[in-house]
């Protein structure tokens, strides 16, 4: 189960962040995760509390103010093959969208199968 948080400068509209949390779906279906996996939060802030270097590490262009910060948590197992499939087709996506790759962060963190309770109290995993 990925649980996506998207972080946006405020404001943005709720098709752009759609658009996003779409395409950031998409990418994890693609990669293996079932359709009705889809549990997602999105984060909008103020520029005086969403701050971020412009070029870190060895961007071609600055980052802009429709820089966006996704976090996929989700279990552990995953090849960096199909992290680096996930990047691609997510980055074409967005690019489609009118975003610019260097305008997008994705981290990636996992966690064991046993720390997740989907509801109920039960850990089904384990």
């Amino acid at each position: 189960m990925p649980l996506v948080t998207l972080t946006v400068r405020h404001p943005k509209s709720a098709a752009f962040k759609t658009g996003v949390l779409d395409a950031v779906h998409a990418a994890l279906v693609a990669s293996g995760v079932p359709v009705t996996d889809k549990f997602q939060r999105v984060i909008e802030l103020d520029a005086e509390n969403f701050r971020y270097d412009p070029m870190y590490p060895d961007l071609t262009s600055a980052r802009t103010e429709n820089f966006i910060l996704i976090e996929i948590l989700w279990s552990v197992g995953r090849s960096v093959k199909v992290k680096k499939k996930l990047l691609a087709g997510l980055m074409e996506d967005l690019s489609h969208m009118g975003l610019h790759p260097e305008d997008v962060m994705v981290c990636f963190k996992e966690t064991s199968w046993e720390n997740w309770s989907f509801g109920g109290g039960r850990l089904i995993h384990t």
